[in-house]
This record gives C-alpha cells, structure tokens and sequence, in this order.
C-alpha cells in the first residue's frame, strides 16, 4: 500500500525540521543551512529554506521540460563524470588533474553530492567562495585563503558547468559561476626571485643534500636546483626533462612534451642554451653516483618505497628545498622552485648578446612566452648586485661584488657555515 504524503510542507524529527518536496519530482529532505551538517531547529529559517528548495525544484522541472531530460543530474555524479572526460580527452596533466579533483571535492561538500545541477545559484556560489577562506584559509600559516586560490576553485566548478552545458546536463547558458560578474581574482605583482649571490649561496647549500629512503628520496638536488635556475625551466618542465633533452655536443637544452608530461603553452616548446655552469653541473651528475638509469633526467625514488615498475617524475621536493634552505639561513616556505625560474629571468636580463644588452623578447622566448610582455610587466627584475657577462651563472666570485660591506660580510660567513656542512656530508 503505498505511503500518503504528509500534511504540510514541513515536519519535525527529533527536533530538526525537515521537508517533503515529492510532489515537486524530489524527496523528503533535511532543511540545511549551506555549510551545516545538520538539519535547521529554527522554524523561520526551515520555512525559508523550503520556499527557496520549492523554487529550485520549479527551476528544474521547467529546465528538464525545456531541454527534453528525463531527470535532474547530481553535482557529485557529475563531478566524477567530467574528471574522468577530462581525464580521456587529456584535457590537463596528473599534477594539474589532482588539483581540480580535490578543489571539486570541496564544493560536493559544501552543496552536498546529491544537489542537482540546475539548483545552485549565485548567491550559494558566493557563500562557497566564504567558507573555502574560512575552512582552509589557516592552513600553513595563512591568516585566509587568497582569491587567487579562491578564484581557481571557482574555474573548476565553472569549468564542470560547461561541460554540463554541452553535454545536455543544463540549460544553455546556466553557470552560477560565470554569472557572479565580481569574483575574486589573483593580484599579480613582482614575483619573488634571489639575487645572483643569493643563487650562488643556495647551490652551495644545495650539495649538502643527502638523499634518504622517504618518500622524498631524491637523487641530486643540486643537479635540480641548477637546472632549474640557470634554464629557467617552470617546475614541471624541469623535472620532465629526459636525457636525450640535453645536448652536450650542441650546448642546448630542449623543452618538449613527454609521455610522463606535457607542456603549458604551445610556445613553451623550445631550445635554450646550455650555460657553462650548468653543462658542468650536469656532466658531474651523469657520471655520478646518481645518474639516472632511464630516460627521465631527474627521475623520483619513489619507486624504491611504493614498487611501482619502471621511473616516475618527481612531483614535490619542497622538503628537500626547507631542508638546504634553512641550512643556508632562509627560513623553512621562503624558497619554492618557482622562485628559480624568476632567479634566471633577473639574471639573464643582465647579460649582454653580442655586446649589447639582451633583449626582453629573447627572454621571454626562452621562459616559454609568446612574447616579451610578461617579461617586463612581472619579470624584469634588477638585482642590486650588477653582473653584465656573456654567460648566466652563479658562483661564489660574485661576493666580491656585493657594494655594501654588512651584507658582503653576512653572505661570506653564510658561505662559510655551508661549506662547513659539506664536509660532513
């Protein structure tokens, strides 16, 4: 016999207000405030929280009228299945794939894995942008999430809505993402980037690294960190490189998309030249207890510790980075491997061709920009330790140029205490 429908848009259960939307195609239903775990005791904002789900309901019946569906579709169910299109369609990389899966995770927490698509609205979506900042904004030491980060889940979720819209899931046009005409967005400013002798210190500080069995297990963080900073590689392309990318006998390093990695831009495929320090470096490694004995350049050790068959690339080596940096007087988070891609655009735009000064647009080639724009609006650094050369590089000669004797003073003795260390590895 089946059950009548009760009386009332609204009942109680166990004190909590709940309601019942069957005759409008959903179901009976906890009345929750967005980003509440359990249902509302408040009659008020029960009967709000209905009237507002009574409209949503509305909405979907006459969307799945106007575009022919037969039903609504779920946020969660949807999320898992635009993952895996992207996933086919190699519609990003693993790195960037992880990111967006986990920034989608968190809006299926927040509006619930059975929330229908064609339900969520602006208002909603703003509230989401303010409990990702209160929810995650003191991990690592922030005081709030930034809107950059804010602004990159938000691209994720409108981004899962466009593909809603091509596939049927909604009516043309509806994305409560796209339709917030002030979302927050990033403040890009000058990047962050070490002076020349500043560089010279970290490689230093870089050959006290001993790699270990952890799941940090890297085999030469000064092969890295010199790649790094003396090609101006962004972090993934570097630690993608495979060994037939270096060419000893023509001086020249290649970015160019792999099977374990693809690239940015297709102006990111290019030939930079193969500075002196670096082919040093790099010669030292290949012949070296860490040489790699697969096509990566820099492949991980993690495959000692999870057994996976064959090489990975390294994905984190942020521990590594606190480890030498802290040695060397920074303090644990102030250097990231993008720090070193900045380090080489400052650097290099102090370097003379052919006797004249380089020009932007020859950076920006070599960083992997179409053009020099990027270059001179958020690169075009100019350290106070002036270096005009033929060559990029970073050695500890460049002290002697160091103007101000305090700070000339301080590096030396930090050069010191580095050295120190290496005898002891």
């Amino acid at each position: 016999m089946p059950r009548k429908r009760r009386k009332g848009r609204l009942y109680l259960k166990g004190g909590r207000y709940y309601g019942d939307f069957r005759d409008l195609g959903g179901k009976l239903e906890a009345l929750k405030s967005p980003g509440e775990r359990l249902a509302t005791t408040d009659h008020d904002i029960a009967a709000a929280l209905a009237a507002e789900r009574v409209k949503e309901l509305e909405s979907i019946k006459r969307g799945i009228a106007l575009i022919g569906r037969g039903r609504e579709e779920a946020l969660g169910r949807f999320a898992q299945h635009h993952l895996e299109r992207k996933a086919a369609l190699n519609e990003a990389t693993d790195w960037t794939m992880g990111m967006v899966q986990r920034q989608l995770e968190r809006a299926v927490e927040f509006f619930g894995s059975n929330r229908p698509l064609t339900s969520l609205t602006v208002p909603e979506v703003q509230k989401w942008a303010e409990w990702l900042r209160e929810t995650f904004g003191g991990r690592r030491g922030r005081t709030a999430l930034s809107d950059g980060a804010v602004r990159h889940h938000l691209n994720a979720l409108s981004n899962l809505y466009r593909r809603a819209i091509s596939e049927g899931k909604v009516p043309p046009g509806y994305n409560p993402v796209a339709s917030w005409d002030r979302k927050p967005h990033g403040q890009p400013g000058e990047a962050r980037w070490l002076e020349v002798h500043e560089a010279a210190l970290l490689l230093e500080a870089a050959k006290t690294y001993q790699p270990h069995d952890g799941y940090l297990a890297i085999g030469d963080l000064h092969a890295i960190v010199a790649a790094s900073m003396l090609t101006g590689g962004r972090p993934g392309e570097v630690r993608g490189l495979a060994r037939e990318d270096v060419n000893f006998e023509r001086g020249t390093v290649t970015f160019r998309p792999h099977a374990w990695r693809r690239l940015k831009t297709e102006t990111s495929w290019r030939v930079v030249q193969l500075w002196p320090q670096l082919e040093e470096i790099l010669r030292a490694y290949l012949d070296g207890p860490h040489s790699p004995d697969s096509d990566l350049l820099f492949p991980s050790d993690h495959r000692r510790v999870r057994g996976s068959e064959g090489p990975t690339m390294l994905t984190d080596i942020r521990g590594a980075l606190d480890a030498v940096a802290e040695a060397a007087g920074w303090k644990p988070g102030e250097i990231r491997s993008y720090i070193f891609r900045h380090t080489y655009c400052a650097a290099r735009l102090q370097t003379l061709d052919q006797g004249a000064p380089v020009s932007p647009y020859t950076v920006g080639r070599e960083l992997g920009h179409g053009g020099d724009a990027l270059v001179r609006r958020i690169y075009g650094h100019l350290g106070t330790v002036r270096h005009r050369s033929e060559v990029v590089e970073y050695r500890p000669e460049v002290l002697r140029q160091i103007t101000d004797r305090k700070t000339r003073d301080a590096f030396r003795a930090r050069f010191v205490a580095v050295r120190k260390l290496q005898v002891v590895a």
